[in-house]
């Protein structure tokens, strides 16, 4: 047992290491902001529905936001789907593991299991690798079966390691660098990944916005009722006391 608590704790520090390896950057996302949600939802069914569902949001739900179920239907709707259906594709899961080790996943909630920083900077972390079958990989997530559907937009980038010497010891830094533009700027780009992962967040918990303004009524309505309350215990106990 103590050689097994040894090695835990030997281990332990390795994978924290792993983990803080790639710095998240943060999304900085607004789930208040409908019209950022709604340009994340084009860019979802556009580059996005292709290949993964999203079984447990319609696309009714996108009213919430604003839309007219014939805005839904003219701009987001590019299947036989009605307006009431859920956002799934007609792809073969056993045909996508196929083509790409693995079948991607529903993307519901995935905001919920990843956190909208990892989704941000794993958009954002793609570069050219042609050892990959896909030609890509990805920072956030390495050796990732999914390919760069974004690069257009983006451009392509490379992975860069520099050296350098610190105390005494020999640190490599890696950085990606912009080796062919896309039709966006970077910071038109990011604004892009932006707007995608509040959509993918609001995909996630539809009703969290909702939830938060009625807690926040409801610890007002208790804030008011404090007074009240304390009055009548006070006049219930005064004979006691």
């Amino acid at each position: 047992m103590k050689k097994l608590l040894s090695l835990v704790l030997l281990v332990a520090p390795a994978l924290c290491l792993a983990a803080e390896e790639v710095q998240l950057d943060s999304a900085n996302i607004d789930p208040h902001d409908a019209i950022s949600i709604q340009r994340g939802a084009r860019t979802f069914v556009n580059y996005c529905l292709n290949c993964h569902s999203a079984n447990a949001m319609r696309y009714e739900r996108l009213t919430e936001l604003g839309l007219t179920e014939k805005q839904i239907k003219d701009n987001l709707i590019f299947t036989s789907a009605k307006v009431g259906d859920p956002m799934s594709i007609n792809a073969n899961p056993k045909d996508q593991k196929q083509w790409f080790g693995v079948a991607p996943p529903d993307l519901s909630v995935e905001a919920r299991a990843r956190g909208a920083d990892w989704l941000y900077t794993y958009l954002r972390t793609f570069y050219r690798d042609e050892s990959r079958p896909t030609g890509w990989n990805n920072l956030a997530f390495p050796n990732v079966g999914m390919p760069h559907v974004l690069w257009q937009l983006q451009g392509m980038q490379v992975l860069k390691t520099e050296s350098e010497e610190h105390e005494g010891h020999k640190v490599e830094h890696r950085k990606l660098v912009l080796d062919k533009p896309g039709a966006l700027s970077p910071l038109e780009y990011d604004n892009l990944t932006r707007d995608l992962v509040n959509f993918l967040s609001y995909m996630a918990e539809p009703a969290k916005t909702k939830r938060s303004q009625i807690g926040v009524l409801v610890l007002f309505f208790l804030v008011l009722m404090l007074v009240p309350v304390w009055l009548l215990k006070k006049e219930y106990w005064k004979d006691v006391h």
